[in-house]
């Protein structure tokens, strides 16, 4: 049983900010996208880490049940990482994307604490080369094991089609930008985001 909706959303904005993300929005499940052009691209012209892991194509439901699960909630909590730009062509961009993932499961541990028994959260990137990149295999989906990080590791969005560019647009956010230090200092920004299904 949920209580006091509105308190526990903001409890869930507030996590956010806590665990690392530099925006948060609530948005309705109706603004999220998704188009199955996306998460073909896993496929084709193909990512690395296609079928390495459980939560990455072609091992998660896609974009047909993705939609579906999207009917049974009505709002979910969007955040961001904003970051130089420069991070996410180098090696600390392993980094950002285990925080992002951190994140999403901390505000979805946190969303079953306060009754939101069903919530979701998605990130970005593979888990198995963020978390598990010394490993030949997934545990999970070898069948020898379960997860080796189950309390961090959380599916790619892209995997199910998720548009992040319209999830962008409709928190009213910039995905790219200059920061400008009073004119002292030009560095261009982008970011990671996260999304958790509450209700």
């Amino acid at each position: 049983m949920v209580l006091e909706t509105k308190d526990n959303i903001e409890i869930l904005t507030e996590r956010a900010l806590d665990l690392g993300a530099t925006g948060v929005k609530v948005i309705a499940t109706g603004d999220i996208v998704i188009r199955d052009e996306l998460a073909d691209r896993c496929r084709e012209p193909g990512c690395e880490n296609y079928g390495k892991s459980k939560s990455c194509p072609p091992n998660v439901a896609g974009p047909i049940m993705f939609r579906k699960l999207l009917d049974a909630f009505s709002q979910a909590i969007l955040f961001k990482i904003d970051v130089p730009s420069d991070i996410l062509f180098s090696s600390e961009r392993f980094e950002l994307f285990r925080l992002l993932h951190a994140t999403a499961a901390g505000i979805e541990q946190a969303a079953v604490a306060l009754g939101y028994a069903d919530a979701r959260a998605y990130a970005g990137g593979s888990c198995k080369e963020l978390f598990c990149p010394d490993h030949r295999e997934c545990l999970a989906l070898s069948e020898k094991g379960i997860c080796r990080n189950p309390d961090h590791a959380r599916p790619s969005m892209s995997g199910f089609g998720v548009d992040v560019a319209s999830l962008f647009k409709a928190a009213g956010w910039k995905m790219d930008w200059v920061f400008d230090d009073n004119g002292r200092t030009a560095t261009k920004m982008a970011n990671v985001s996260g999304l958790v299904l509450v209700h």
